[in-house]
């Protein structure tokens, strides 16, 4: 069974993408594909299976650019509308097949999903409305996505719980302020781990750069690859110089393989 990864990241920006509405600052005028930024998700595919982390508003944009053609499943790291308000988009694959889309989240996460999809989740749903099958993660043990295991990873976003994923050597951890040291232990020996760094000062909620990097030493992946960017961290090509040999700043589009 092949058990290779392959990552695209779909989205690296921040809730309000880049370039950010009425914005005329240096990076959200740059012309370098690699500084624009839809709102922050990742594909994984690996199995012959293809999973979606987080679909946020820009989620039937990044299908079409991806060319996804075949989605299992989604997996929702929080609630934050950057993350899951592109629901309604699934219905083209509930049409291509006929089934619901399997949809893990904690229960937290589905409370908030049933609240702002009522429409979806009501018990004579409209012809046509989106087809979603709803599965509760504990973050406290594994599930298995299509067969393929998933660690869930209990972070913070400042007081608000995110969990974060781990598929074999891949770890992917976004929104993230803090992180005990109990789940730190489920992050290391990655091969490559995906992190939000969202600019250089202080934040309430997120890392910034110095914090991300500080986090990538101590957890020690064989690479790492910044995501969740505000127009405030910078151009691409000038923060690139910026980081270690084994640390990255995503860009949409990058493929990584594992």
């Amino acid at each position: 069974m092949d058990n290779n990864i392959c990552i695209t990241f779909l989205g690296t920006g921040t809730s309000q993408g880049i370039p950010v509405i009425g914005c005329d600052c240096k990076v959200c005028c740059s012309t370098d594909k690699k500084d624009k930024r839809l709102r922050v998700s990742a594909l994984v595919q690996t199995r012959g299976k293809t999973l979606v982390i987080d679909a946020g508003p820009d989620f039937r944009q990044q299908m079409l650019r991806a060319k996804v053609r075949d989605l299992h499943a989604i997996l929702l790291t929080h609630e934050h509308n950057d993350h899951i308000i592109g629901m309604d988009d699934v219905r083209p694959f509930n049409f291509k097949y006929w089934q619901d889309m399997p949809v893990y989240a904690t229960e937290r996460v589905q409370a908030q999903l049933i609240q702002r999809f009522e429409y979806i989740f009501s018990k004579n749903p409209y012809p046509g409305a989106p087809m979603v099958r709803l599965h509760t993660i504990q973050t406290s043990e594994n599930f298995v996505v299509e067969g393929i295991e998933v660690t869930p990873i209990n972070v913070r976003h400042g007081g608000l719980p995110v969990t974060g994923f781990r598929i074999g050597g891949f770890t992917y951890l976004t929104d993230v302020k803090t992180i005990s040291a109990e789940e730190k232990k489920k992050v290391k020996g990655s091969e490559v781990l995906v992190l939000n760094a969202l600019h250089h000062k202080e934040h309430h909620s997120h890392l910034n750069l110095v914090q991300a990097l500080e986090l990538i030493e101590e957890l020690s992946p064989g690479r790492a690859y910044l995501t969740h960017l505000s127009h405030n961290m910078g151009l691409h090509s000038e923060v690139s110089r910026l980081l270690p040999p084994n640390v990255e700043i995503a860009f949409d589009g990058l493929q990584v393989a594992i």
